[in-house]
Formats: C-alpha cells, structure tokens, sequence
C-alpha cells in the first residue's frame, strides 16, 4: 500500500513538473540572444527587467490580499468558537398576556371580538368551603391511645387509602 501511495506521488510530482514546462514554454518566448549588438542587448534586458517588474508587484498583491484573507478567516474561526463556548439559553420568565392580546398579537388587527375567559369561570364564595368541612373537635389523648397499636396503624393506612379520609 505504502508503495502505490508512493509511485502515485512520483508521477503526481512529474504530472507537475510537466504541466509547468509546457506553461512556461506557451508563456515566454524564446529569447534569441545571437547576433545582436550591444544596445539591442541592453533594450532587451530592460524590457525584461520591466516584465519582472510587473511580475512582482502582482505576486506582492496576491500574497497581501491571501495574507488578508487567512487573517480574516481565523479571526472568524475565533468568533465561532467564542460563541460556541460562551452561549447560554435565557432562562424563560413567564408572561401574563390577556386572551385579547394574545389574539391581537396573533391575528394583527383583523382581531374585533373581546373575549373574557374568566366570565365562564363558576364563582365560589369562601364561606362555602369552609361550611362543607366539619371540625371535628376530639380529645387528643383519645386519638394516640387508639393509634397506638396495630390497629391504630391499620386506621391510618385505611384512613390514607380512603378519598374521604379526612
């Protein structure tokens, strides 16, 4: 395996090396440098020098807007990681909203009809609860002799067990 891994990488080197030799040779010309004078030679070298020139002042643009871009994207990456740690759900708060707010904020306007939840509520006075339960007013050492054996304990279970036990 480690073999294969290696000869694709040999011929992924030589595919390169290939690709580059052809880009180059489409690129820029052949320089015929024979049989020319001085000054030809001079104005040759100057024009190239420009070219160079050029060439470089475009590979220092690219490398400061990648080196721009890489700086960005890791100040990005520290913001995300940031909010992934430091996030934490609110804790909810109950709000009382009528039932015609409710509606409004539901249907927007088009809400006309006021409805009052608590008018169908049955009303109960206090008095009336506290004239169904009788009190009953006992000796308390009456009720501790008579729990205080088992059937004191079987009274309480039946007693828990029953809905009308108190």
């Amino acid at each position: 395996m480690l073999a294969k891994a290696k000869e694709a990488w040999d011929q992924e080197h030589v595919n390169t090396q290939e690709e580059k030799q052809k880009y180059l040779s489409e690129r820029v010309p052949h320089c015929n440098t024979q049989g020319l004078g001085r000054e030809a030679l001079q104005e040759l070298c100057q024009e190239l020098h420009e070219k160079v020139g050029i060439v470089d002042e475009e590979r220092y643009d690219i490398e400061a807007k990648v080196l721009h871009n890489t700086r960005e994207i890791q100040d990005l990456k520290m913001k995300v990681l940031d909010l992934r740690g430091k996030f934490k759900r609110p804790a909810l708060r109950r709000v009382r909203v009528s039932a015609d707010a409710m509606l409004r904020a539901l249907l927007g306007s088009k809400h006309k009809v006021s409805m009052d939840l608590r008018a169908n509520l049955k009303s109960v006075k206090k008095e009336d609860t506290e004239k169904e339960r009788p009190v009953e007013v006992s000796d308390w050492r009456k009720n501790v002799e008579a729990m205080s054996g088992m059937e004191g304990r079987k009274k309480m279970f039946d007693a828990a067990k029953s809905p009308t036990g108190q």
